[in-house]
């Protein structure tokens, strides 16, 4: 096969490969309107469809809906994740038929949800009246936890740190207060 169409074919092949890693999840695919929560929280957007996620506040499951609370994060544009540390949009509420259980959907989990705008809740924040805006689900997508990553700080060695110095050196105590030099009580207890 000639080297002209053999090229091209591996970078396309390549890039949809990699564009198959992160995807929109089928739920939550779509077009919706570049709204935020702050911007909504005015009034005006009932009936507009969006898709909004962040952090759980609170679920607070009724009779035949469940409500979550959320604090509205910027949303990944390949994925529909939460972006956790870029700036709150605002917080919104969103409601779906059926009991969805707290202790799964808990504070501080992430949350994306689709649905259309329908008006707004006003609720106590301490002492300040919030204007919620309040979306009709159609999907909530809770994602999993993110797993903490320890970085990796040199050779495995159990006496190793990357804050060696003065106190880590063996000759003046050492790691765990043993060496080959002094132990210097420098107090004036006398």
């Amino acid at each position: 096969m000639n080297c002209r169409v053999l090229k091209p074919l591996v970078v396309a092949l390549a890039a949809l490969g990699l564009a198959s890693c992160a995807t929109v999840p089928g739920d939550l695919a779509g077009h919706y309107a570049a709204i935020t929560p702050q911007q909504a929280g005015a009034g005006g957007a009932s009936g507009t469809p969006v898709r909004w996620g962040g952090k759980i506040i609170e679920t607070d499951p009724g009779r035949s809906e469940t409500c979550f609370y959320v604090l509205g994060e910027p949303l990944s544009g390949s994925t529909a994740r939460p972006r956790i540390g870029r700036d709150s949009i605002g917080r919104f509420v969103a409601c779906r038929n059926g009991f969805y259980d707290p202790e799964v959907y808990a504070k501080g989990r992430e949350l994306t949800v689709t649905g259309v705008l329908q008006g707004t809740l006003v609720r106590k924040t301490g002492q300040y009246e919030y204007t919620y805006p309040r979306i009709v689900a159609d999907a909530i997508h809770l994602w999993p936890a993110r797993v903490a990553y320890r970085g990796y700080y040199g050779y495995n060695d159990p006496y190793y740190t990357p804050f060696w110095g003065p106190a880590y050196n063996p000759w003046w105590g050492g790691p765990f207060g043993y060496g080959f030099g002094y132990d210097c009580d420098c107090g004036d207890d006398d």
